[in-house]
């Protein structure tokens, strides 16, 4: 199993593999066929709550990956859910709309499954 990350902004690319978006909104100004995603996992998105409160301020990134984390234990129907989905794919891409490539939950999310 490969799990990536990249901006759901760029453009899709065939060895994206199966391509889920891990955001809780959809992105703006992007259509659906445009965006070529094959699953929309919002339930193991940070709770808006979070996402709000870190607003991608770097200075609140390790608060950010620790409220994160705790999270994503409290919510092991959704962790199950996207670890079923990278069985069957052996190549899956974590899809985000912020535009810091490094600071950003799909980034928590890869790193949270080992990834």
């Amino acid at each position: 199993m490969s799990v990536t990350i990249k901006r759901v902004y760029l453009a899709a690319a065939d060895d994206d593999g199966y391509r889920i978006l891990v955001d809780r909104l959809w992105p703006r100004g992007l259509g659906k066929e445009a965006a070529r995603i094959d699953q929309w996992l919002k339930s193991i998105a940070p709770s808006d709550e979070l996402r709000r409160w870190f607003g991608h301020d770097p200075q609140r990134w390790e608060g950010f990956q620790r409220r994160y984390r705790t999270e994503l234990d409290a919510n092991p129907e959704a962790v199950r859910e996207l670890r079923r989905a990278l069985e069957v794919h052996s190549r899956a891409t974590l899809l985000f709309a912020a535009r810091d490539p490094t600071r950003n939950n799909a980034a928590v999310l890869a790193a949270y499954l080992g990834g």
